[in-house]
């Protein structure tokens, strides 16, 4: 499933003559802003950039854009340990590429996440045409201020709400929690703990929205008590919060995690309790990784098409690079809920 934003709608492309007449400046002094020259007194950059925000949202292509460079090289950002949820990603778009006759320039890691201020430079980078980010940490702004520069390139898994005309993929990640609490819902769970990711996350924020309609639907309304969140979301951060809810007196009879990773530290944490699965606590994850079906039960969980994610990804960028129209600009992939054996009715004892 592709779900188009209603901000995709097509505007006219402002073109460097419009800048000029907007500022006054000539056409090879706003050349030299769109290619990120340093010869550019900073001023007259923030005077650039301004006028072509107030012109329009669609930047202005740089000289041979629509044309690959000659090493067709695609800057591939993954400021993250390269595990089994952003490795499948970053596989999926080296191998994508390949195929489109590109290869990738990968960045990933902690030493990625030490390079706070490499989107600025991208235009200067002579090895490569264009950028895939992914979840990437810098701020609104900074993406903004690399499209305003024609800088063509895709965020995956975008950690905010994308701003317009920014191409993005993601997955559908209310529809994909919505699916699973339903499935505990009908199942007779009412009191369901949320083992959560970073708060500020668009993908948390779209799954805590997900995970709290069919609760609402029945009538049983979102519990601060219990969602617990974490910044970094890991096997210890899952049972550490799970063992939090667990303890009380009233806990939850299911737990639903920001992911696999945190649904095996809650299948921990109720092992430790002697808690039985699905038993007595039912408990699922979201992703769909590996770890899912290592697990004694397997996981409920929600698959998330990331191989997908990073094909799509090196697609849309590819029209970009030829010049070919993007109609859908922020696009959304179907997610699936994958029943397994770590959830069940809920107990008659604890209803």
């Amino acid at each position: 499933m592709m779900k188009q934003s209603a901000e995709t709608t097509q505007e006219p492309r402002v073109t460097i003559r419009d800048v000029a007449a907007q500022t006054g400046l000539s056409i090879a002094t706003i050349s030299r802003v769109l290619n990120g020259r340093a010869n550019v007194a900073p001023e007259t950059r923030e005077k650039v950039l301004q006028a072509m925000g107030g012109l329009g949202k669609r930047a202005p292509r740089r000289r041979g854009a629509g044309v690959p460079k000659a090493d067709n090289g695609v800057y591939v950002r993954c400021p993250y340990l390269l595990t089994d949820y952003f490795g499948l990603i970053v596989s999926a778009i080296t191998e994508a590429l390949d195929a489109h006759g590109m290869h990738a320039v990968v960045d990933a890691g902690e030493s990625a996440w030490r390079r706070t201020d490499v989107l600025p430079t991208l235009t200067g980078w002579p090895q490569v045409t264009g950028a895939i980010l992914i979840l990437p940490p810098e701020p609104e702004d900074d993406l903004e201020r690399l499209r305003d520069r024609g800088f063509p390139f895709v965020v995956v898994d975008p950690r905010t709400a994308p701003p317009p005309n920014i191409a993005s993929v993601s997955a559908a990640n209310f529809a994909g929690a919505r699916r699973l609490m339903t499935h505990l819902v009908e199942l007779g769970h009412r009191r369901v703990g949320v083992l959560g990711g970073p708060l500020n996350w668009l993908a948390m924020s779209d799954r805590l929205a997900g995970f709290h309609a069919p609760l609402v639907a029945v009538g049983v309304y979102p519990d601060v008590d219990l969602l617990r969140t974490s910044t970094d979301p890991t096997v210890e951060a899952g049972r550490a919060l799970a063992a939090g809810l667990l303890d009380r007196p009233d806990r939850p009879t299911a737990l639903v995690a920001f992911n696999d990773k945190m649904a095996v530290g809650a299948l921990q944490a109720a092992a430790e309790r002697g808690l039985r699965v699905p038993q007595e606590l039912s408990i699922a994850g979201f992703d769909d990784i590996d770890v899912s079906r290592a697990t004694h039960p397997m996981l409920t969980t929600v698959r998330q098409p990331l191989g997908e994610m990073g094909r799509m990804a090196v697609s849309l960028l590819s029209r970009m690079l030829t010049g070919s129209d993007v109609d859908a600009l922020h696009v959304e992939l179907a997610t699936e809920l994958v029943v397994r054996g770590s959830t069940g009715p809920v107990s008659p004892a604890l209803r």
